[in-house]
């Protein structure tokens, strides 16, 4: 899945940043805040040539910014189609169009500079994890070549 971290540094080149709510804004992709039930973390809906994120209110940011970068892979790689519901166990889906959103997310949030120093200084994944507020499933996504 090379194509997918091509992506995301063709993303930080040309906006300059790794904030998916910034490149939603940037792409014309609105993001809602919605209260949506507490195992719904989130989805993303194409309607009438408009790309829209959902995002559940209830989540923390730290949360919040994992489903907007989730999302995002969604409305770029899928953008006709309105994905499922991402529920707590969405990091364990064996879909194709999940496991490329979780790609996407990890290789968004992290970057290989970043993971190269951590590296250096002999971080472990759930040190990674822990520093970046995120999901420990997400990191492994992102160091699988390299711990394998």
């Amino acid at each position: 899945m090379g194509w997918i971290k091509r992506k995301v540094e063709d993303l930080y080149k040309k906006y300059k940043t790794r904030n998916p709510f910034t490149i939603a804004k940037f792409l014309n992709i609105e993001i809602v805040y919605w209260d949506l039930p507490l195992d719904i973390n989130g989805f993303y809906q194409y309607e009438r040539r408009n790309r829209f994120i959902f995002i559940n209110n209830n989540l923390s940011l730290e949360e919040q910014l994992v489903v907007c970068a989730h999302e995002l892979a969604h409305a770029l790689f899928h953008k006709n189609v309105n994905t499922s519901f991402m529920r707590q166990n969405t990091f364990l889906s064996v879909s194709k169009i999940e496991i490329e959103a979780n790609t996407f997310a990890a290789h968004l949030l992290i970057s290989d500079e970043c993971l190269q120093d951590y590296l250096t200084e002999q971080k472990t994944i759930q040190d990674i994890a822990s520093l970046h507020n995120l999901p420990l499933e997400l990191v492994e996504l992102k160091c699988k070549k390299l711990f394998l």
